[in-house]
């Protein structure tokens, strides 16, 4: 019974330390599998402390991309005054402009306009060799709607009057693209040369063709001294609404008379123009003229009369017939036009 016993006892003793080693095991995994899952969630919650500090990187990241592309947007644009007041926005570059009746000054800077204006489907004949393909829009009725407009997507726009502007015009074409306007244009060519320049990053382009044309009329003057000195020139232009001698201050009259130093007639001495009738065609004291004939058979009614063949200019045979285009236009290329016309008529 004893032998029996201890036996018992000693397989309880075995039994004990096979639990308690079973034991021990069982917790050494658990605090392993703790220590583990410790670790990870240490991982996991120094990720999470870095995760929102890459997400606000990438946002400055994101927000200095941003900034910079605005700012790349906006890189050269500056905003101007025109003749009328208005401020306008200038963009640094510009591809598509429209500027009716400023063609002569776009071409001079090298720039074709989207569209060109017209009378019916005519534009600027002395130009049309320089601007093929470029589409026509009428004027004779008015300025074009902005929807005409609009199928040009034209990005800015130069207005040649103050009257361009007016009823409205200025609004609906500033909503389409940026626009100046001018008070008058043609007022003084080299001045509104250099200020379209500088609105189409064409300052160069302007100072050169001013100092190119300033050359020519210098060489004309030299040329036309000997034959002009002391004498008088009369431009008179025959139009369907009237006839009228033209003053010195715009046109061919400016390049004439203030530029190429010919004299004025009395009826033009102060004025920048005069109606001519067959009553005052006695008083035109002029050694030359030059007639400048809009619509065939204008001239006709009065170069038939008896009167204008009793013009001293009339009988030494110093008439001289222009194209109008030119010598009605306002621009250098214009202005060389009559510069060549004059030099060919008086000097050869």
């Amino acid at each position: 019974m004893f032998q029996q016993k201890k036996g018992n006892r000693h397989r309880s003793v075995r039994t004990f330390r096979s639990a308690g080693l079973s034991a021990l095991l069982v917790l050494l995994l658990i605090t392993g599998l703790l220590s583990a899952c410790g670790s990870k969630s240490e991982v996991e919650g120094e990720a999470q402390k870095e995760q929102p500090t890459t997400e606000a990187s990438t946002t400055a990241s994101s927000g200095t991309v941003v900034t910079e592309e605005n700012t790349e947007e906006t890189k050269g644009e500056r905003t101007v005054k025109d003749d009328l007041g208005h401020d306008v926005i200038v963009p640094e570059h510009t591809e598509r402009v429209f500027a009716p009746y400023l063609e002569d000054s776009l071409l001079t800077l090298g720039v074709k306009p989207v569209a060109q204006w017209a009378s019916g489907t005519q534009g600027h004949v002395y130009l049309q060799d320089q601007l093929s393909g470029v589409p026509t829009l009428d004027f004779s009725s008015g300025l074009p709607s902005p929807e005409a407009l609009m199928a040009y997507n034209p990005d800015f726009i130069i207005l040649h009057t103050a009257q361009y502007a007016e009823n409205g015009v200025y609004e609906s074409y500033s909503k389409i693209a940026p626009t100046y306007v001018f008070t008058n244009a043609s007022g003084d060519v080299e001045k509104s040369l250099q200020v379209i320049g500088d609105l189409l990053g064409k300052t160069a382009e302007a100072e050169k063709a001013i100092a190119t044309y300033h050359a020519k009329v210098d060489d004309a003057k030299a040329k036309l001294a000997k034959v002009t000195e002391g004498k008088k020139a009369a431009i008179i232009r025959f139009a369907p609404r009237g006839i009228s001698m033209m003053g010195g201050n715009y046109f061919s009259g400016y390049v004439v008379y203030q530029q190429l130093g010919l004299g004025k007639p009395a009826l033009v001495q102060t004025e920048n123009s005069a109606t001519v009738s067959t009553e005052v065609l006695p008083e035109i004291d002029a050694d030359f003229i030059f007639t400048v004939e809009q619509g065939p058979g204008s001239m006709k009614e009065m170069t038939d009369t008896k009167v204008w063949n009793s013009i001293p200019a009339v009988k030494a045979g110093h008439v001289y017939a222009v194209e109008p285009a030119p010598w009605l236009g306002g621009g250098l290329i214009a202005y060389g036009h009559v510069i060549d016309d004059t030099l060919k008529a008086l000097t050869q």
